[in-house]
């Protein structure tokens, strides 16, 4: 659906596609979340928005639409050249190796994208470079020069982010270049006292640069029309009428060298700012799609679902962070280059643990893949589909609510209801009975559906829950009320024993029917116990004289001890991820915390002999060195890889710490380690011993 051409005034609700579509009509539907940044880490807070678009896509799917979900890596910036610096490889290397851990998080939380591609592309430089050539032709460019603080040890402009210095207003130290985190005062980095490069400890210096800035102002009557058209929750909405009422400024959409990204045609040295080119990744990953196989054999072409005139809908699922780039920026430039803007763009708050913002200190800044060390990744898709509203509201992951609310609601209630029933089943031979025990009962069930399908169109994710849980009381109720249990017992219950319990396990295929774009593995459960497919296109029917499998466990119960391990382990990934790099601290980092002599004594350092180095296969950083001690040969896994080749080392003496702890690694057991300096990538130097020195000599 184009809006571009709604007339002023008017006003249109997305949501209501659903209720004017009738299960048949299919629609086209592309979704999308937010770019993920190619520098770091999943953690739970990322995942309340991947986990609640997955849920919107997987029921579109379940009701028969052509919903296409795809996603990308944002690969482009200052941060990812200068994280790749620091880690010694090139920056292609750091995004490719972040993406395979990204998508391998993102598919243990049953994340299940059709493409998940990268802003690092061939399509995407094509679409960048098409768009920007179309903004051009409609003069829509505008060029200045502007002053900007330059490190010049790094050689780079600095972004306010990467400058600290004392508050121009309460004097507090330490405080990054565009505000006060003490005081809350507001200012230029030119305001700081003693402002210096987070980077290289130098002192920023001003340095003017041509800069292109995307006309923005030109554009704040189409905004203000198309984000109250209906695109928008109505708080986002109102949120930003009151920057379009205090009037937009030009967007500067370009960065100098050295910057990582796409170089501007015709434009040496000069690159696209990461937000231009980022939201375009949306289209570039569908491109990609439709030119995969898969989208060939189903004849997709991307320019259907982004031309102006396109029928096809498309969903955008951010954070309220990001906002101003989603419903300012990109449909503003989408407009003006003449492409179709997004149907809608659904806005989610931001995730606490235990009512507070998430903490390192406190373990409760989780990352992904700790979690699913411990933790079924069900549980926690349930216990945020529970809270997920339609709003803009935060959303609180409480750790004792979580555990009391997944094992009362999917193992007390769900899961209850079917293994219960399924024995009695098995005893007359697994075969349901033909008719309901209770047709009003089953019926309820049926008509439910359309409601808790309107909960889940408006993203109400929270009401659909309640819905399915007020179902499982009933069907329990239903149970104990019945109490199979004692029927059995009594001669020629046979029958009504068996209708009892058909209905209950009826009851629970409707469940799992609604539950299963929540629950896709417990789903996958329950089809293999009730030998059948579940499908969702249209009103259930009960299902009678056939037989079912049988019962086995579809999920445990969650132990509070398996909890308090997760947060302890984030403790320590906090604690281990604090200490600096191989080769000392970072320029301009701070030195780590006094220690006292007796403590250093502790250390026994050892003169070694290298015997054997050589390549650990998968690691990006190690080399494995065999060390001769003094006739004690010890193995260590070094971080030196990308300043030496394994037969540089060979035969070579250096220094060892000798008494420290064995640790186990992924790839081996490292009994030590070697004594290296440097700020890192090729500049690593592994010390020398004095001349004479011999394996196993202490170092004093």
């Amino acid at each position: 659906m184009s809006t571009d051409r709604i007339p002023t005034g008017s006003k249109i609700s997305i949501d209501n596609t659903y209720q004017q579509a009738t299960m048949t009509e299919q629609r086209n539907i592309l979704v999308t979340s937010a770019l993920p940044y190619a520098n770091g880490s999943i953690h739970l807070g990322h995942l309340v928005e991947y986990i609640q678009t997955d849920i919107w896509v997987r029921f579109q799917k379940a009701r028969g639409h052509n919903c296409i979900y795809v996603c990308a890596d944002d690969a482009h910036g200052t941060a990812i050249m200068l994280k790749a610096q620091q880690l010694g490889h090139s920056p292609e290397q750091q995004i490719a190796a972040v993406k395979r851990e990204h998508e391998e998080d993102f598919a243990g939380f049953l994340v299940q994208f059709d493409n998940f591609h990268s802003t690092h592309s061939e399509e995407n430089r094509e679409l960048s470079e098409m768009i920007y050539a179309r903004l051009q032709a409609q003069g829509k460019i505008a060029s200045r020069t502007i002053t900007q603080a330059y490190d010049p040890e790094k050689q780079l402009f600095l972004a306010d982010r990467y400058i600290k210095g004392t508050c121009p207003r309460c004097k507090a130290e330490d405080q990054y270049g565009d505000n006060c985190e003490v005081c809350g005062a507001t200012y230029a980095p030119t305001e700081l006292i003693e402002p210096r490069s987070v980077l290289s400890g130098a002192t920023p210096v001003a340095r003017d640069s041509e800069h292109f800035f995307f006309k923005l102002p030109e554009f704040e009557d189409f905004l203000k029309h198309w984000t109250r058209a209906g695109h928008l929750q109505e708080e986002v909405a109102n949120k930003l009428a009151e920057w379009l009422d205090s009037g937009l400024q030009q967007w500067d959409i370009s960065r100098d060298a050295p910057y990582f990204g796409f170089e501007i045609p015709g434009q040496p040295g000069k690159f696209f700012y990461v937000w231009l080119d980022a939201p375009i990744g949306y289209i570039a990953s569908f491109k990609n799609y439709c030119e995969s196989q898969r989208g060939r054999e189903l004849g997709l072409d991307w320019r259907s679902y982004w031309d102006a005139d396109s029928s096809a809908e498309v969903y955008h699922f951010i954070g309220k962070d990001i906002v101003n780039f989603h419903a300012l920026f990109w449909p503003a430039i989408l407009h003006c280059a003449g492409l179709r803007t997004p149907s809608k763009v659904c806005v989610h708050g931001f995730l606490t643990v235990n009512g507070k913002k998430m903490s390192k200190s406190r373990g409760t800044f989780i990352n992904a893949r700790t979690y699913l060390q411990y933790l079924d990744p069900e549980w926690l898709r349930y216990y945020f589909a529970a809270k997920l509203t339609a709003g803009v509201d935060d959303l609180d992951l409480n750790l004792e609510d979580f555990v009391q609310r997944v094992n009362a609601d999917l193992v007390g209630k769900v899961v209850n209801i079917a293994s219960r029933s399924a024995r009695f089943i098995a005893k007359q031979g697994g075969v349901l009975a033909a008719e309901p025990a209770d047709p009003a009962l089953w019926q309820r069930f049926v008509e439910r559906g359309e409601l808790i399908a309107g909960y889940y169109e408006s993203r109400d994710f929270s009401k659909a829950m309640r819905e399915i849980m007020s179902l499982a009381d009933a069907a329990n109720e239903y149970i104990a009320a019945q109490a199979p249990w004692t029927l059995a017992k009594q001669p020629g219950s046979e029958q009504r024993v068996l209708a009892v319990c058909s209905l209950a396990i009826n009851m629970f295929r409707a469940l799992m029917t609604y539950l299963q774009p929540v629950l896709p593995a417990m789903a996958a459960k329950a089809e293999a116990f009730l030998g059948e497919t579940l499908s969702w296109r249209a009103p259930l029917s009960y299902r009678g004289e056939v037989a079912i499998n049988p019962f086995k466990p579809l999920m445990t119960r969650i132990e509070k001890d398996r909890v308090e391990a997760m947060v302890a382990a984030s403790k320590a990934e906090t604690a281990a991820a604090d200490q600096p790099p191989p080769g000392g601290p970072l320029a301009g980092e701070p030195i780590a915390a006094e220690i006292g002599f007796d403590d250093f004594a502790k250390i026994d350092l050892r003169i070694v002999k290298i015997i054997k180095a050589e390549h650990v296969e998968g690691a990006d950083k190690l080399l494995k060195l065999t060390l001769d001690l003094g006739g004690d040969t010890r193995s260590v896994f070094s971080g030196i890889k990308s300043a030496y080749e394994p037969e540089q080392l060979q035969g070579r003496l250096t220094v060892m710490v000798a008494n420290l702890k064995p640790r186990k690694m992924k790839f081996g057991v490292s009994e030590g380690m070697v004594l290296a300096a440097g700020p890192g990538g090729k500049d690593i130097y592994l010390l020398d011993p004095h001349p004479g020195a011999e394996p196993g000599m202490k170092v004093t």
